[in-house]
């Protein structure tokens, strides 16, 4: 009688705490979701003007508010993106470790990437305050080339996140959790994410044809973190 007990139990118990993982997972994808699109989308192009330093130094002095947010919103990212690295290793290194490991070490390396991001940023805000440096006329060059590096890492750092992906879809078709659609829409966005950051260097002129590169990886993060939040895992 205790045996049926503990057998019938245990399945559920697992099931259970894997529907939790998967839950608390997407809630931080959603967070990385949020926090990138709120940062780099929409924050920066508000203060950031490519062909006038002296614009974005203004821009800078006048919504010193938004500046500072922006900083703490990058800063959100790279926690949110930690998390939501771990969070995949516990959910799938019962599948396969060794693919769960990179999802964790490529989303870490990602999130150190934006995490010097938002220390470029953090000192375009102080150098646009240094009153020595805008009467020298270095303030403008300086703050200009610190966003331009910034925006630098961002792309780059796509290498990382589309590394980050390849492995998420393998497992998601792997587990048998999420449908398989999805887990090779996950896949190839990954491997349009590494081509888009790749291009952008040899093809700087094809700026809006690389974005189309990057479509399959935000349709199946959407899908990814919506399953997550919404459904857990698909039980086999």
């Amino acid at each position: 009688m205790s045996t049926t007990a503990t057998t019938t139990s245990g399945p559920e118990t697992t099931t259970s705490v894997l529907v939790r993982t998967a839950r608390a997972t997407g809630l931080f994808y959603l967070g990385l979701a949020v926090t990138g699109l709120l940062g780099y989308l929409l924050v920066r192009n508000q203060l950031f003007v490519a062909d006038d330093p002296g614009a974005t130094l203004a821009n800078l002095t006048r919504q010193e508010t938004l500046a500072r947010l922006g900083i703490v919103i990058e800063m959100g990212v790279v926690i949110t993106q930690s998390l939501a690295a771990l969070w995949f290793y516990r959910l799938f290194r019962g599948v396969e470790a060794f693919a769960a490991g990179l999802i964790a070490t490529f989303g870490m390396v990602n999130a150190v990437t934006i995490l010097g991001s938002a220390a470029m940023l953090a000192t375009a805000l102080e150098v646009s305050q240094d009153a020595s440096l805008a009467e020298a006329g270095a303030a403008a060059a300086t703050v200009q080339l610190l966003y331009v590096v910034s925006s630098h890492l961002w792309t780059i750092g796509g290498i990382f996140f589309g590394l980050w992906l390849i492995p998420m879809g393998w497992l998601a078709r792997r587990s048998g959790w999420m449908p398989n659609l999805l887990g090779w829409i996950l896949m190839i966005g990954g491997a349009g994410y590494i081509a888009s950051a790749l291009l952008t260097y040899l093809l700087p002129g094809a700026g809006p044809a690389l974005d189309m590169l990057t479509i399959p990886a935000t349709v199946g993060e959407l899908w990814m973190v919506g399953h997550l939040c919404l459904r857990g895992i698909r039980r086999p």
